[in-house]
């Protein structure tokens, strides 16, 4: 069952979401309850252990699958690719 919600957020935020949304053949309603159910049925302990951007990348690509990485994993990682 749908259930409305009121959210606000800047504008620009919301027309970029929207493009994306468009570019992806999905509504910015079920784009937002896709990242929503994500990020409550996982084990996240807070905002920097999400993969947002990964997530942003395999959903532009297809199929979203989630490797569980936290700040200093991924921040190692960075700097090892980095050299």
């Amino acid at each position: 069952m749908d259930t409305k919600v009121t959210l606000h957020f800047d504008k620009d935020v919301i027309e970029s979401a929207k493009r994306f949304a468009a570019e992806n053949n999905i509504s910015l309603s079920r784009l937002t309850e896709f990242l929503y159910k994500k990020i409550t049925s996982e084990t996240y302990r807070n905002l920097e252990e999400f993969p947002i951007s990964d997530w942003v990348n395999q959903v532009a690509e297809g199929e979203a699958t989630y490797k569980h990485r936290n700040r200093k994993s991924t921040k190692d990682e960075f700097f090892k690719n980095s050299k």
